[in-house]
């Protein structure tokens, strides 16, 4: 009698005899910090920028409206940058906070030139 060998599984399926080890996600942790404090960061700072914008678009005459946009813009780049602060779990606190200012400091600048 010959003995028959085990019919073979296509690799897609999983073999209950041979189970698969279980994967070392630290790096795809490290991955998935990564794009998601890009993602939000970019979404913050996008928001960010276009208050400031925005404080551009309204009458002349809205002086304190427009300040007031820019201020608020600054603010959210700074939530921004707590934002990603806290995803990587850092101390909040930092110097990166003044990064999240430049949005709102750069129009005000620009609307005190104008």
């Amino acid at each position: 009698m010959s003995e028959q060998s085990p019919a073979r599984r296509p690799r897609h399926l999983m073999d209950p005899a041979n189970p698969v080890r279980p994967v070392n996600d630290h790096s795809l942790t490290r991955v998935q910090r990564w794009v998601l404090s890009v993602l939000a960061v970019t979404t913050i700072f996008h928001l960010s920028a276009g208050l400031v914008i925005g404080a551009f678009f309204l009458d002349e005459s809205a002086t304190v409206s427009r300040y007031g946009l820019c201020v608020i813009g600054g603010l959210f780049g700074v939530v921004a940058a707590a934002v990603a602060r806290l995803i990587h779990q850092k101390p909040v606190a930092s110097w990166w906070l003044a990064l999240g200012l430049v949005p709102g400091v750069v129009g005000i600048v620009i609307l005190a030139l104008s």
